[in-house]
């Protein structure tokens, strides 16, 4: 009797404090479910109306706007080009950042924070802000082609702007930071130790990345590059501002339809979009996790 009463009254401060931790993230989740999943429902309705440039939008229920949308190569070519530029912005990131991360998670040096700081200064600068700093440099009278030219490399401007070589630049240089701090987070959380075990046995360097550091650090890259891709599969101003109004990715497809009054079709186009993203994100992190559980 006299160990129960110990372990019933553990049990009745364990419930005390579940309930008070329920109480005080309550409020918070009902808040932030309600105001994402309440509009994204609304938005879902709208996708099966149909559009009347008189009335803007028809109540029916009708999979028009999704079938207009996979019957069009045009929109069916946006949406292949919005997957293959996040794709590629999230490879680039990764590769870039994996340096960057374990050089910042191992030195000892005491300018430590600042490098971090440096790291994490872009992110107070808007994307605006930055791709119109790569207008500066891309364009055809910028700092690029200035000093190629006078340096006699080129003899007449590229054609640097407007293109998809400039839109994917600009859209990892929005992206490689969070990539870098996340990475940078949990390779420090990895014990020095097992480095310097599999030092110890022979193992090269690459080995040693291959075999032991990036299996510890697999949930940092499948953290890092959930967080990567659908930045990329949903930038806006990078797009708009370097790709021109020639190059379309799905954001401002999405944008625009809204701007024309064509409610029905732009949410389809913005369900795609998020089905598209969440769809690929999953069966990367299944086959990824499949792939180094062997």
């Amino acid at each position: 009797m006299a160990a129960a009463a110990p372990a019933q009254f553990q049990s009745d401060e364990t419930r005390t404090s579940l309930l008070s931790a329920s109480m005080m993230v309550g409020p918070a989740t009902v808040f932030v479910a309600a105001g994402l999943l309440v509009p994204l429902a609304i938005l879902l309705r709208y996708s099966f109306n149909r559009f009347d440039p008189r009335r803007m939008m028809i109540e029916t229920f009708s999979l028009d706007n999704y079938v207009k949308f996979f019957a069009d190569p045009y929109y069916t070519g946006v949406l292949w080009t919005t997957l293959r530029v996040a794709a590629l912005c999230t490879v680039v990131c990764l590769v870039m950042a994996l340096p960057l991360a374990y050089v910042l998670a191992r030195t000892q040096t005491r300018f430590k924070n600042l490098l971090i700081m440096l790291v994490v200064l872009p992110l107070f600068v808007g994307n605006a802000v930055r791709a119109a700093g790569w207008m500066v440099i891309f364009g055809s009278k910028g700092f690029l082609n200035v000093t190629l030219m006078q340096a006699g490399v080129i003899h007449e401007p590229l054609e640097i702007m407007f293109t998809e070589g400039a839109v994917v630049a600009g859209i990892i240089a929005v992206n490689l930071p969070y990539m870098v701090l996340t990475l940078q987070s949990v390779i420090e959380g990895i014990n020095r130790n097992v480095e310097e075990a599999a030092f110890s046995l022979g193992a090269p360097p690459m080995t040693m990345f291959r075999r032991v550091l990036l299996p510890l650090a697999l949930p940092g890259i499948l953290a890092g590059t959930i967080l990567t891709f659908i930045l990329g599969m949903n930038a806006y101003a990078t797009p708009v501002l370097l790709g021109g109004p020639k190059f379309k990715m799905m954001g401002p497809l999405v944008y625009g339809q809204f701007q024309l009054n064509n409610w029905p079709f732009g949410a389809s186009a913005a369900f795609i979009l998020m089905t598209a993203t969440l769809g690929l994100t999953a069966t990367a992190n299944i086959l990824i996790q499949r792939r180094f559980r062997r």
